[in-house]
C-alpha cells in the first residue's frame, strides 16, 4: 500500500508517452537532487531517485507520470517528496500494465518506497483495478545501496508471478449458469443508492 498521499494541488504531469528528464525536472526537480537537504545528518543515507530511474529505464520501464509535493519552504523544493509511475514502454497505453510506483524524498519526509503491480484500465476516466505484488521500503540509514538494488529485483520478479496468476485466471471458463451465479453474487457486493 502506498504510504503517502499527494494533494490535488500538487504539481503533476501524466502522459501517453514516456516522459523526458526535462519534462520530469519541470514538475519534480527534487528527483534530480544531487545531495540530501542540508537539514539531514551524517547518518542519513542518500538514495538518488535519478539513478534508480536510469536503471529502471535500462530494464525497459519508462516514466509516464510524475508528481511532487508542494512546499512552504522554497529551500526544500529541490528535495521534497516525489513520486514516479513507470510502465514498460510496450504497455504505456495498453489495456493492462505492469506498473512500478517509486516514492522518495531527500529531506527526510519519507522513506524510499517501490511498489509493483498489474493494473487493468476499467474506463476512460482513469479508473484502474489491480493488486500490489511487491512493496519495498528502504529507510534512509545504513548501507542502502544493496537494499535498493535487491528491492528493484524483487519488484521485477513479482511481475513473473503476476503473469502466471493472470494466465491461470484467464484459463478458467464459466458456463452460462456459473456466469449468472457469479454476476448475482457480485451484485450483492454493490451498495444500493
Amino acid at each position: 500500500m502506498l504510504a503517502t498521499r499527494f494533494a490535488s494541488h500538487s504539481s503533476a504531469l501524466r502522459s501517453d508517452y514516456p516522459l523526458s528528464d526535462d519534462q520530469i525536472r519541470r514538475v519534480a526537480p527534487s528527483i534530480f537532487a544531487d545531495a540530501p537537504h542540508e537539514s539531514r545528518s551524517e547518518r542519513y543515507a542518500y538514495i538518488p531517485t535519478a539513478a534508480v530511474l536510469t536503471e529502471l529505464r535500462k530494464e525497459g520501464f519508462q516514466p509516464f507520470m510524475v508528481t511532487q509535493t508542494r512546499v512552504r519552504d522554497e529551500g526544500k523544493r529541490e528535495h521534497t517528496k516525489h513520486m514516479l509511475r513507470l510502465r514498460h514502454a510496450s504497455q504505456i497505453n495498453g489495456a493492462e500494465a505492469n506498473e512500478i510506483v517509486l516514492l522518495n524524498s531527500h529531506d527526510g519526509t519519507s522513506s524510499y518506497q517501490m511498489l509493483a503491480g498489474q493494473f487493468r484500465f476499467v474506463c476512460s476516466n482513469g479508473l484502474v483495478c489491480g493488486d500490489t505484488v511487491a512493496d519495498v521500503r528502504v529507510p534512509h540509514k545504513g548501507d542502502v545501496a544493496g537494499l535498493v538494488i535487491e528491492g528493484a529485483y524483487q519488484v521485477l520478479s513479482g511481475f513473473d508471478r503476476v503473469r502466471d496468476s493472470r494466465d491461470a485466471m484467464r484459463a478458467v471458463t464459466l458456463d452460462d449458469g456459473e456466469s449468472e451465479v457469479f454476476a448475482r453474487a457480485a451484485l450483492v457486493l454493490v451498495p444500493m443508492q
